[in-house]
């Protein structure tokens, strides 16, 4: 998934506690904040401490994949010569 702006990560975080079937109270506690923050968070906002999302996205069992664009481009791309080759060898 693709997240552009605070507002889609705290989006995201939502559905996935709503998915983990737990509570914004059961989130505070699991990272060591308030619920109030739990609500900021998912509200998008935009100054949110970084340590603290990174716990939160760990309590929902969310892995961060960082990774250049190009390493992304190459990992999905078709060679569709090489394709063919291999077919052609298989003849």
């Amino acid at each position: 998934m693709l997240i552009r702006t605070a507002h889609e990560l705290g989006h995201f975080i939502r559905d996935r506690r709503r998915a983990a079937n737990m509570t914004q109270d059961q989130l505070a506690r699991r990272i060591g904040v308030s619920r109030q923050w739990v609500v900021d968070i998912e509200r998008g906002k935009p100054t949110a401490a970084l340590s603290l999302v990174l716990r939160t996205l760990t309590a929902l069992g969310i892995r961060i994949d960082l990774r250049p664009q190009e390493a992304l481009r190459e990992r999905n791309s078709i060679d569709l010569n090489a394709i063919i080759e291999r077919a052609k060898s298989r003849r």
